[in-house]
C-alpha cells in the first residue's frame, strides 16, 4: 500500500500541500517548526481518524482557515487503487469519503493503513493503557472483521449501562439485558485481541532481536479488564453498588490493558527511556508486519525526527529492514539522516509550510 499523492488543506501551519510521493523512502527535510511533522500526521489521520499527537481537536485547524482537508491517491500492491479523504469545517465531526462517497469513519480506517514512530511512541511502553488498547484495537481491526461489529455492540452497551447508573436506579431488571450485552460483546472482543496478541508475538520476537538483543525473549502478557475465573455479567452485578457511586463502569474490556515482559527485564520499570523507544518501535513493526503477512501489502510507514530519537547503527537497521520488505516510507528531519545517503529515496524540503521536492 502507497501514497501516490497527498493533498493538505488547513492542517496546523500547511495552508496547501500538494505532493506526489514516491513508492519507497521520501524524506521531509527543514528547519524545526517547518510543518514536517504535519506531513506524517496528514497520513496518519486518514488511517486513524485523529493525531498521534497531543491536544485538542481544533489545534489541528490552522488559524484563520475555512476547513481542514486531508485527500490521498491510494495505490495497492494488487493493482488497486482508490481515493480517500477526512476533512472537517465548522463542526468537531469529521466527514470521511472513498472515492467521492462519503463513508462511516470505519470504512476510511479499514482502507488505509499507516503505523508511525515518534517522539511520544515510548507512550505505548511507559503510558496509560488508553494508548495500548489503541494499538491493540486498530492491528485487531485489521486482521478480524468481526472486532468492528462487537466492538460497537459493546460501546453501546456501556453507554446504557453508564447511563442507569448515574440515574442511581436500583432495578435489576433495567441493568441485566445490557449487562448481558456487554459480557457477550467482551467474550468477543477478548478472543480476538488474544488471538490476535499470539499472532504479533513471534514478529514482536523477531523485532525485538534485532533491535534489543541484550534483553533476552520477549513475552506478552494481556489483563482482560475484570477478574479471572469470574464471567463478565456477574461481575458487573456484584460491582453495581460501587460503580453507582463512581457514575461509570469500571469492569470490562475498556479497562484492559497489555505489557510486555524481557527475560533481563520483566517490568517495565527496568527499561531505559531508550530501551522503552526502541521496544515500542519493535511493537510498530511487528504490527506492520502483521498487517503485511495477512493483507498481503506493508501499510505506510511515518518515522518522525528519525535522527534524533535512534543512534545511527538502530536507524541502518530499520532503514533497511523497511526498504527490503519494499514498504513505502515517509521520514522526517532537519537533514537528510546518515544511513539514507546511501539509499534510494525522495527528497522534499519543508520550510514555514511550504514543500517543494528537490530529488
Amino acid at each position: 500500500m502507497r501514497f501516490e499523492r497527498l493533498r493538505i488543506q488547513g492542517l496546523r501551519c500547511l495552508s496547501r500541500v500538494d505532493v506526489e510521493l514516491g513508492p519507497g523512502i521520501n524524506v521531509f527535510e527543514g528547519p524545526n517548526g517547518a510543518g514536517k511533522t504535519s506531513m506524517l500526521e496528514a497520513a496518519f489521520l486518514l488511517s486513524h481518524a485523529r493525531s498521534f499527537r497531543s491536544g485538542a481537536k481544533e489545534a489541528l485547524l490552522q488559524r484563520g482557515a475555512p476547513e481542514l482537508a486531508v485527500f490521498a491517491e491510494l495505490q495497492r500492491d494488487d493493482g488497486r487503487s482508490s481515493r480517500v479523504g477526512l476533512g472537517r469545517a465548522g463542526s468537531p465531526r469529521w466527514d470521511a469519503k472513498i472515492d467521492g462517497e462519503k463513508v462511516a469513519l470505519g470504512a476510511l480506517v479499514g482502507e488505509c493503513a499507516v503505523v508511525c514512530f515518534e517522539p511520544g511512541s515510548h507512550a505505548l511502553i511507559a503510558g496509560a493503557a488508553e494508548e495500548r488498547r489503541r494499538y491493540l484495537d486498530w492491528g485487531v481491526f485489521h486482521v478480524e472483521h468481526a472486532f468492528l461489529d462487537n466492538w460497537r455492540r459493546y460501546q453501546r452497551a456501556l453507554k446504557q449501562r453508564n447511563a442507569l447508573l448515574r440515574s442511581a436506579t436500583m432495578s435489576d431488571e433495567l441493568y441485566q439485558p445490557w449487562e448481558a450485552e456487554l459480557s457477550q460483546a467482551a467474550q468477543a472482543i477478548e478472543a480476538l485481541r488474544q488471538d490476535y496478541l499470539q499472532q504479533l508475538e513471534p514478529l514482536l520476537s523477531a523485532s525485538t532481536g534485532g533491535l534489543l538483543p541484550e534483553l533476552g525473549e520477549v513475552g506478552l502478557r494481556y489483563k482482560r479488564g475484570w477478574p479471572d475465573g469470574v464471567d463478565l455479567a456477574d461481575a458487573l452485578q456484584e460491582q453495581r453498588p460501587r460503580d453507582r457511586i463512581r457514575g461509570h463502569t469500571t469492569f470490562g474490556v475498556h479497562r484492559a490493558d497489555w505489557s510486555i515482559a524481557f527475560t533481563h527485564a520483566p517490568l517495565r520499570e527496568h527499561l531505559s527511556r531508550g530501551q522503552e523507544k526502541l521496544t515500542a518501535l519493535a511493537c510498530l513493526l511487528a504490527q506492520a508486519a502483521l498487517f503485511a503477512r495477512d493483507r498481503g501489502e506493508w501499510p505506510v510507514v511515518c518515522l518522525d525526527d528519525l535522527a534524533s530519537e535512534l543512534d545511527q547503527a538502530h536507524q541502518q537497521a530499520v532503514v533497511t529492514e523497511l526498504e527490503a520488505a519494499g514498504a513505502q516510507v515517509l521520514l522526517t528531519g532537519t537533514d537528510l539522516p546518515t544511513p539514507l545517503k546511501a539509499v534510494p529515496h525522495r527528497l522534499f524540503h519543508v520550510e514555514q509550510g511550504n514543500v517543494a521536492p528537490l530529488l
